[in-house]
């Protein structure tokens, strides 16, 4: 199986990332109009960026579209995919929208984050109505070198996966940023404030990964009322914390929806 993907930025180098890892012999072309990265893709994954588009693919081939939403068509005008199986990572983009500026369905969408880039992303993927089995276990294979791979049903669903997982590593990156900075402001140097913040999402994480348990529980195992982390839980309860993280999911997924109908008109 060759993979080609048009666009080479942040998202289709954390995919080619997590290819290379499984399978490192996979023949992986990118064409990207950046110098710059092309010159990193060939030297950190040994890609290949100097070829043609139109003129290579095959059905036998993936074409995986990694360009800006707002400029996937113009980068599509001369694109002859010649049959090969299409994966779009373009929020917002229909699969109707691409099969008419692409001429065919075979078209699988996904959205997926940044944590596949060390093999550990979340990716939704919603498959093009009549597509067949063999292609979406391909899409599967794929996606699943990066990370979990989550099946959409309904491709309204792709906004809200969108708003949980795709934007999600960044609500993490935030909390980590504040616990970061809270650290700091109790008396830790910037580098162990970086660690202490770090290791208790990394050791949260594995251990609720590990027991299974509710989320929920797992927080009452830690809090004794009147103790430290109830302090600490009761003072986000009156921010409005767990409510400011709800109607800011659901800010992402409303956004989500609004651009694709930007992008459909």
């Amino acid at each position: 199986m060759t993979i080609y993907f048009l666009g080479g930025g942040n998202m289709a180098r954390a995919i080619i990332a997590g290819l290379r890892a499984q399978s490192p012999d996979d023949a992986i072309f990118v064409a990207n109009r950046s110098a710059e990265k092309n010159a990193r893709l060939q030297q950190d994954f040994h890609v290949a960026t100097d070829f043609r588009l139109p003129e290579t693919l095959s059905p036998q081939d993936v074409l995986i579209l990694a360009v800006k939403p707002q400029d996937m068509k113009a980068a599509l005008q001369n694109v002859r995919h010649g049959g090969a199986l299409i994966l779009s990572l373009a929020a917002g983009l229909a699969v109707d929208t691409l099969a008419n500026w692409l001429g065919t369905h075979r078209i699988v969408r996904v959205m997926p984050n940044t944590p596949c880039a060390v093999g550990l992303g979340v990716s939704g993927l919603f498959a093009a109505e009549g597509m067949s089995a063999s292609d979406c276990a391909i899409a599967e294979k794929i996606m699943a070198a990066c990370g979990v791979t989550i099946w959409l049903n309904d491709e309204k669903m792709m906004n809200a996966i969108t708003a949980i997982s795709g934007s999600g590593s960044a609500y993490v990156f935030y909390l980590m940023n504040a616990l970061q900075k809270a650290a700091a402001g109790l008396g830790f140097a910037d580098e162990t404030a970086r660690t202490l913040a770090l290791n208790t999402f990394r050791g949260a994480v594995a251990l609720a990964e590990q027991s299974g348990e509710d989320f929920f529980i797992l927080q009452q195992q830690v809090t004794s009322k009147g103790g430290t982390t109830f302090a600490a839980l009761t003072k986000f309860e009156e921010c409005g914390v767990a409510d400011g993280l709800t109607e800011g999911v659901h800010a992402a997924a409303t956004r989500s929806a609004e651009l694709a109908q930007i992008l459909k008109d």
